[in-house]
């Protein structure tokens, strides 16, 4: 799945889609970090009988993270962190690629950040980026 260019007002549309998958995508991870002290005795039992219902569970949360992880990059948005929930829109500032930047539970994308600067280097959006 190839990242595409957005503009801010296009990522600011996808944004509601973006945080719905990612809000599955972290309800998934809970669940699976919740139940992640049992998971290699229930992976080692299931090995051995066929499966069980500890097993069947967690599966189902990790299908659930894979499933919102890959409709997010369906849209063309970037994934920099699962567990911060941070994701970045490719768009242009003065002419140059920069990332756009979201992190779960922002209300808006206020942001943006050059593409070698990371999370730390985020900037307000200003009147350049288009």
């Amino acid at each position: 799945m190839k990242a595409r260019y957005f503009t801010l007002d296009e990522a600011k549309a996808t944004l509601p889609q973006v945080k719905a998958l990612m809000e599955q995508v972290q309800a998934a991870r809970r669940e699976i970090l919740r139940l992640r002290p049992d998971v290699l005795p229930v992976v080692q039992q299931a090995a051995l009988n066929g499966g069980n219902k500890q097993m069947g569970e967690l599966a189902v949360h990790v299908m659930r993270l894979e499933e919102g992880v890959k409709g997010i990059m369906a849209l063309g948005v970037v994934i920099k962190d699962i567990d911060a929930g941070l994701v970045d829109f490719i768009g242009v500032r003065n002419g140059r690629e920069v990332y756009l930047c979201w992190r779960y539970g922002e209300e808006d994308i206020d942001f943006w950040h050059e593409l070698n600067a990371g999370f730390a280097g985020r900037r307000p959006i200003d009147e350049y980026i288009r």
